[in-house]
């Protein structure tokens, strides 16, 4: 079964350009090819005294499970104000950037996850609009088994494994994981 196509305004077809590998969307009238490249997510691992942030997603997908504070990074947006800004919608955190903390790849939904390692200002936060709460987390109290995401328990892990280090090497996608949602329940086990 193959993936859905996006939509394809009316001038343009999808073909093969001369010289590329791939189909595009290429204008039949001026032959501008529209690349369609993938999303970036920007987030952070955001701790306060040791204890981790994590959200509660109010919204799909996932609803219902912890994450770290993570979005698209918006256009025109610097990485970094990308994850502060993503803090600050969804848990109402003020941040300090440390360093970049990991480079991930989820190809089945063709994202770039930028994770940043970072210290919360204050303890003071509250779930935003994307979020039903918010909570900060000893290692050993981290809801596990609701984790929403493959890459939060990458982020996690590799988190655990920085500690106490800096100038680090960003971490990424751990040997053979894609990100596919059944390397969640694997995660748990």
């Amino acid at each position: 079964m193959t993936e859905p196509s996006s939509p394809v305004p009316p001038q343009f077809n999808r073909q093969v350009p001369e010289g590329d590998d791939r189909e595009r969307l290429v204008c039949g009238s001026c032959g501008f090819v529209n690349y369609e490249n993938p999303k970036i997510v920007v987030g952070s691992v955001a701790t306060w005294e040791g204890r981790i942030l994590l959200c509660r997603r109010a919204i799909e997908p996932r609803k219902g499970f912890w994450t770290l504070p993570a979005g698209y990074l918006e256009q025109h947006e610097e990485t970094q104000a990308g994850a502060l800004r993503e803090a600050w919608e969804e848990a109402r955190a003020r941040l300090e950037i440390d360093q970049l903390h990991a480079v991930y790849a989820i190809t089945r939904l063709s994202q770039v996850q930028l994770i940043y390692r970072a210290r919360l200002l204050s303890p003071d936060v509250s779930a935003g609009p994307e979020s039903a709460e918010v909570g900060l987390f000893e290692w050993d109290e981290i809801p596990w088994q609701d984790i929403a995401f493959p890459s939060v328990h990458w982020s996690l892990g590799h988190y655990r494994e920085s500690r106490g280090r800096s100038g680090f090497a960003p971490y990424c996608n751990p040997e053979g994981k894609t990100g596919a949602m059944t390397e969640v329940s694997a995660a748990r086990s």
